[in-house]
């Protein structure tokens, strides 16, 4: 029996007993599940609307989307609550986590998106632009306060939804403010609620826009470039679009399984191009479990892409001609348990659309 004493006394420092030492290790596992904590984030503009196919979801492909989510277990979140989720380390880790966001409040989200959203029992986080609500095809704000009630996070848009990078710089940060107040004041006014997210229209900022909305107290911000949410830069959150030809269910699916491939640092971090077009991207990775060696590079044309080992150069073959463009890379995981992903987006203001 002595020698068994002793042998504990060894295994356990006399200021570590058995119960701290097991606290220390679920601790430490809980840090670790809360660092691999991800959400891949949707987003929608128009529902059953075949007018415009460029920015609609068939009502069946929506309804698929959705039906998916269900049955393989997701944890379907407003964008608040995936914010949450991803910051807060004591909000427990989910292997599966989706979250559904809606642009411009048209009306067929009220008519078409928003009884899916029912019959699944999922909520969602509807952005809206406020001089536009009660025209044309767009909600009225009865049909807002209605979602809203039901559980729908209601996210600001701007008042105006304006090409905001066109507006001189002298103008442009000073107009962004006043119209994301006035927003923000006719939402409340009309709606009862206090908006604490927020997406850039046709996802354009610059670095002070994103830096307008962290210092009003938002909690987050949507962009529109693809990808997945991590904890990173909060205000420039990726969203997988589905619309038209991306809005089956077979390209619904494989977005819903992707990673994040994090990224230790980029340069450029703007958006904007340089004197040089096509312009270089050099992206040093986080290759824990990332295979760069198979990585594919995707441009809306032919690219040329370098690794060496962390580091990844990527340039288009071609001058970017698009207002906006995406350069974008997956690789594998190494282990065979799926792909990652990251896009960085280039704006041309000068190009209009």
């Amino acid at each position: 029996m002595k020698a068994w004493i002793f042998l504990i006394c060894i295994l356990l420092p006399y200021d570590q007993p058995a119960s701290r030492l097991a606290s220390n290790e679920n601790k430490n596992t809980s840090n670790e599940q809360h660092r691999q904590k991800e959400v891949v984030v949707f987003i929608y503009h128009r529902f059953g609307d075949n007018k415009y196919p460029s920015t609609n979801v068939s009502v069946a492909d929506f309804d698929g989307h959705m039906n998916y989510l269900k049955t393989n277990r997701f944890m379907v979140l407003s964008f608040g609550q995936a914010i949450n989720y991803i910051t807060d380390p004591g909000i427990p880790f989910h292997t599966k986590v989706a979250c559904i966001t809606v642009d411009d409040a048209f009306k067929s989200f009220f008519d078409n998106g928003y009884p899916i959203l029912k019959k699944y029992d999922f909520t969602a986080s509807l952005f809206v632009n406020s001089e536009t609500i009660g025209g044309g095809s767009f909600m009225n704000w009865e049909e807002i306060k209605i979602v809203a009630d039901a559980g729908i996070e209601i996210g600001n848009h701007t008042h105006s939804h304006d090409y905001y990078l066109n507006i001189p710089i002298a103008q442009r940060h000073e107009k962004f403010t006043e119209e994301v107040k006035k927003c923000q004041e006719i939402i409340i006014k009309q709606v009862g609620v206090t908006p604490v997210v927020f997406a850039y229209p046709f996802g354009e900022f610059d670095a002070e826009m994103k830096n307008i909305i962290k210092t009003m107290g938002f909690k987050a911000a949507a962009a529109q470039f693809s990808g997945v949410m991590y904890d990173t830069d909060r205000f420039a959150i990726p969203r997988f679009p589905m619309t038209g030809s991306t809005a089956n269910l077979k390209s619904f699916s494989e977005k819903s399984t992707m990673k994040a491939l994090r990224i230790l640092s980029k340069t450029p971090d703007s958006p904007f191009l340089s004197e040089k077009n096509p312009p270089s991207l050099t992206l040093v990775a986080d290759t824990t479990n990332a295979d760069l060696s198979r990585m594919s590079c995707f441009i809306t044309q032919s690219c040329s892409s370098v690794t060496d080992g962390n580091i990844i150069k990527i340039t288009a073959k071609n001058p970017l001609s698009s207002r906006r463009t995406n350069y974008t890379i997956t690789a594998p995981d190494k282990n065979g348990r799926g792909w990652y992903w990251y896009t960085h987006q280039w704006v041309i203001p000068e190009i209009k659309e």
